[in-house]
């Protein structure tokens, strides 16, 4: 995982040997009572739609609305509202804790409390289609034309290749005024797309407040015209959960619905034959796929990667 979910701790030895820790029982403990809040609160919520829902129709069952039956509708509202505003905050739990775990635990507390939704999918396409896909940033502006309503890439900004992969970052803008990623983020943003190995490949987009949504894609190979994929989302907007992990998921489907007409051409071309004809473009947006080849050759097969998989 990338710096940009979890940042390393500079703690010296003898701090860590100096701060007091909870037993692994404690700590479980106070998970579970955060859980528990959480729970009766998710829970608290569909009970005050039901019995607001249940007094909206009785007291427009007769046409008529009297002033205690409008007394009722808002005070019940209020409450309604006021539960929703005292949603747990389970980062008083967490922070707690930090003053207690050692900089491990601390870390994979921060990174499950950030993780948003998981998908996996068997693909009947190669793994090369998939990773191509990944790594072609012009797909953002042609494939997801729809789901990101017209986005544009302004520019690459910066390239840093690593020993297994690379680092890319490249504006984006969403020009139209009416676009509804607007709820999400800055009309202009800087984007970072990440090889960390032949299978992995990072997006992570900024949202508002130094806010990100991480999006971690693993594409394993299972046969030459298979692949299995996986789609992890992390952030840590402050939105309610299960709201944001609704949207995650459809969004997800929604680009996944775009993808397979696309992977499906792809399937039914040489593949091969594409890396080697892309692999002399000089454009910008296909830095980090050129680095994939440099690293990784344009013959991959798939027997080796899955044998390279295992070790």
């Amino acid at each position: 995982m990338s710096h940009n979910i979890v940042k390393s701790n500079d703690i010296s030895r003898e701090n860590i040997e100096d701060t007091p820790r909870n037993t692994p029982i404690e700590i479980g403990f106070s998970l579970f009572l955060g859980q528990l809040r959480t729970g009766i609160w998710l829970l608290g919520i569909p009970s005050w739609l039901f019995g607001i829902t249940d007094r909206s129709m009785s007291a427009f069952a007769d046409g008529y609305l009297s002033t205690i039956e409008v007394f009722q509708l808002f005070t019940a509202s209020f409450f309604f509202l006021s539960w929703l505003y005292l949603k747990p905050d389970n980062s008083l739990d967490a922070s707690s804790n930090q003053g207690c775990l050692c900089p491990t635990q601390a870390n994979n507390y921060e990174l499950k409390k950030r993780h948003m939704i998981s998908q996996e999918y068997i693909l009947p396409f190669p793994y090369l289609c998939q990773i191509y896909h990944l790594l072609n940033l012009k797909h953002l502006e042609t494939v997801h034309s729809f789901s990101l309503s017209n986005l544009k890439i302004l520019h690459v900004s910066h390239f840093q290749p690593t020993s297994i992969g690379g680092i890319i970052k490249f504006q984006t803008i969403l020009d139209s005024p009416v676009n509804p990623l607007r709820i999400w983020r800055q009309p202009i943003v800087e984007v970072d797309l990440i090889l960390h190995n032949p299978y992995t490949v990072e997006l992570s987009i900024p949202v508002y407040d130094n806010k990100r949504i991480i999006v971690i894609f693993n594409a394993l190979p299972l046969t030459e015209n298979e692949h299995q994929f996986f789609i992890e989302i992390y952030s840590d907007l402050d939105w309610p959960k299960p709201l944001l992990q609704i949207l995650l998921h459809f969004a997800s489907c929604l680009t996944l619905f775009e993808d397979w007409p696309y992977l499906r051409n792809l399937a039914e071309i040489n593949i091969e034959r594409l890396f080697k004809l892309n692999k002399f473009s000089n454009h910008a947006s296909m830095l980090l796929f050129h680095r994939f080849v440099e690293l990784y050759g344009t013959g991959i097969e798939t027997t080796k990667l899955i044998e390279g998989s295992d070790d």
